[in-house]
């Protein structure tokens, strides 16, 4: 259903705004830190105190289940309140010299206008986690909202307003599918902006590498990932059931960091797949989100369910079976069953690329060196995730992975305080944590002589 009409900005509309972060940029960067963090401080608080109807607002454009955008609405609060402390610690040096009549003094300055490029799946978690950081570093920011979700986005504008971020310091170009492509290159070429921080597919995020190029432009990139979900013999299975569907099913499995291949060890791969298969008949329900009892939204449009189906009549054809789900389901439109695949091979397509949908296949496996050459073959490592009660198999495993991020026992790992990112293909920088305002910030060495 058409929920509203926004505007639909073009390569003109994405130039203004660069102009105008740019021309509040001076001001906001010369803002005394804490005058920085109290503003974010409010911008935090005005979000907890609207949170009911910023999470439905991602419900409505998203689709996910009320809770789960509840949930993000404070995972996503969260990062402003976080940022709001780290703009009071960006610490430069004193460096010992060589010389006795010089100072190596460092400082860490805003870099300038941040182009922020944002996907459907978490339409505000997406936005805070980068532009917290932006802002608390004195950094202005351009946010291209995801085509399917400009809302929210929106939603942070007014809230910022309220909360006394300057014109300028925050400008948002919602834009259609049909005009992203422009919108895009102006953000990633235009001279004005410092800076490129995108979260989407490697794809896309290739492109904009490619654009950014031509000028040079400090760029971070959390892209796609194919993340394994490895159960060894040594596992406490029933925690790695409750593992598993938290993290394949969350927001229906269109999560970047979601499991996209599960590995379970031959031992105890019966009990898991019996035991994973009626979880998932048992706790999960599709639905409207915005009914209580839903888990499982729709997928964001049929080009979404298409991919589902292929990956799962590719698996079929080649000899997989389908423990629960495999089909539409009878809400229609694009709603999906949660799925369960058997005697799946590394030969399929779900095993070979990102499903981004409640698909779960498993593979079987004998040792584990064989688990890890599986996990680590793909060209991309953003999430990694593993269940062993074996400590030098902990320590064995966790360090092998390559991927940015480890769960061990833990199928959620994202949360404020911890690094966000990947590996390889996966992407360059991270998000979050101390780490997150790095990447919105130059350094600076002052040489001082004469002395």
């Amino acid at each position: 259903e058409e929920l509203g009409r926004v505007a639909d900005c073009g390569a003109a509309e994405a130039r203004a705004a660069v102009r105008a972060a740019h021309e509040a940029g001076a001001a906001w960067g010369r803002l005394p830190a804490k005058e920085r963090s109290v503003r974010l401080r409010r911008w935090y608080e005005l979000m907890l105190e609207n949170k009911e109807e910023l999470a439905r607002i991602i419900t409505a454009e998203n689709g996910k289940p009320l809770k789960e955008a509840q949930g993000e609405i404070l995972y996503s609060a969260s990062f402003l309140e976080w940022f709001a402390e780290e703009a009071r610690r960006v610490y430069g040096d004193v460096i010992p010299a060589s010389a006795k009549d010089r100072r190596i003094l460092v400082l860490k300055q805003p870099v300038g206008v941040a182009a922020v490029i944002t996907p459907w799946n978490f339409p505000s978690a997406m936005i805070t986690r980068k532009v917290g950081a932006a802002l608390a570093a004195g950094c202005t920011v351009v946010v291209k909202p995801a085509e399917d979700t400009p809302l929210s986005a929106l939603a942070l504008g007014e809230l910022a307003n309220q909360a006394g971020i300057p014109a300028g310091v925050y400008n948002v170009v919602p834009c259609s599918r049909q005009q992203t492509p422009a919108v895009g290159e102006v953000l990633c070429t235009d001279p004005l902006v410092a800076k490129v921080s995108f979260t989407g597919s490697t794809a896309t995020g290739k492109i904009l590498l490619k654009h950014a190029a031509g000028t040079v432009k400090r760029v971070s990139m959390e892209l796609g990932g194919h993340a394994p979900f490895i159960v060894f013999d040594s596992a406490n299975v029933d925690r790695a059931v409750a593992g598993a569907l938290a993290s394949k099913y969350r927001n229906s499995g269109q999560t970047c960091v979601c499991t996209n291949r599960f590995l379970v060890q031959k031992g105890i791969h019966d009990e898991f797949v019996e035991k994973f298969a009626k979880a998932i008949e048992r706790e999960l329900h599709v639905g409207s989100g915005f009914d209580a009892k839903t888990t499982q939204g729709p997928l964001i449009n049929e080009k979404a369910v298409e991919k589902v189906e292929r990956h799962i009549n590719d698996a079929v054809s080649q000899g997989a079976s389908v423990v629960t789900g495999g089909k539409r389901h009878s809400l229609g439109k694009n709603f999906f069953e949660p799925t369960l695949l058997s005697n799946v091979t590394t030969k399929m397509l779900c095993t070979q690329e990102e499903t981004f949908g409640p698909l779960a296949p498993v593979i079987k496996f004998e040792t584990e060196a064989e688990a890890i050459a599986i996990a680590n073959a793909a060209n991309v490592g953003l999430a990694g995730y593993f269940y062993s009660q074996d400590p030098a198999q902990i320590w064995r495993v966790a360090e092998q992975l390559e991927v940015g991020m480890v769960g061990v026992n833990e199928g959620i790992v994202s949360s404020v305080e911890s690094p966000f990112g990947g590996v390889k293909q996966s992407g360059l920088g991270r998000e979050g944590s101390k780490y997150g305002i790095d990447e919105y910030l130059e350094i600076k060495y002052v040489c001082f002589g004469g002395l």
